[in-house]
């Protein structure tokens, strides 16, 4: 079960994760919209982390590296597909969001999936999407007290929406048995070492 070579069932997972994610990030984005009429720009900062809730499923159900990063990339690629307005733009904001979060995962060497780290892969996620909105939009030239609230919202957004959410959604899925026989469930009835 340690095998980092992925089977048929995991790569479909992955295109289906990739999928229903880029709909609901489509989605997501009227929210953003609507949001940001009635709150200002920050706005975004708040609700960011829901786009990176694919990252964090993915890992955790199929517990291999690259999961997070592939299903991040493959979210926003389908995105463009279906006609987003942010062009193939999005697709590298996929492969950034995707690898801040895939690196907390590598951090644990892939395996550890426990809330924890599944909140702090979405914080990893904010703080790469942080930097190259940062370069790609100018923060520099922001007043600091908003940056860092801008910062912290976005970590925490992360944090909530990426990690917690991603959580209750992989365990609401985990309980219905859909999961059988994938490395979630083998990790989950090993004995404890």
């Amino acid at each position: 079960m340690t095998s980092h070579s992925w089977t048929l069932r995991e790569i479909l997972i992955l295109a289906v994760i990739g999928a229903v994610f880029a709909v609901l990030y489509l989605g997501w984005v009227q929210v953003w919209l609507v949001a940001q009429a009635i709150f200002g720009a920050v706005t975004m900062d708040v609700v960011m982390g829901f786009w990176f809730i694919a990252s964090i499923i993915a890992a955790a159900i199929i517990r291999k590296p690259g999961a997070a990063f592939l299903a991040e990339v493959l979210a926003a690629a389908i995105e463009v597909l279906l006609g987003s307005p942010a062009g193939l733009l999005l697709v590298v904001s996929g492969a950034i969001q995707g690898a801040g979060a895939e690196a907390v995962f590598a951090a644990t060497r892939w395996r550890n999936y426990s809330l924890p780290v599944l909140m702090f892969s979405g914080v990893g996620a904010a703080i790469a999407s942080f930097i190259y909105t940062w370069v790609r939009f100018d923060y520099g030239a922001l007043e600091p007290g908003l940056l860092v609230a801008m910062f912290a919202l976005r970590c925490l957004s992360g944090a909530l929406l990426g990690g917690l959410l991603g959580h209750y959604v992989v365990e609401a899925l985990y309980r219905t048995g859909v999961l059988a026989g994938l490395r979630i469930e083998h990790d989950r009835r090993a004995p404890a070492a």
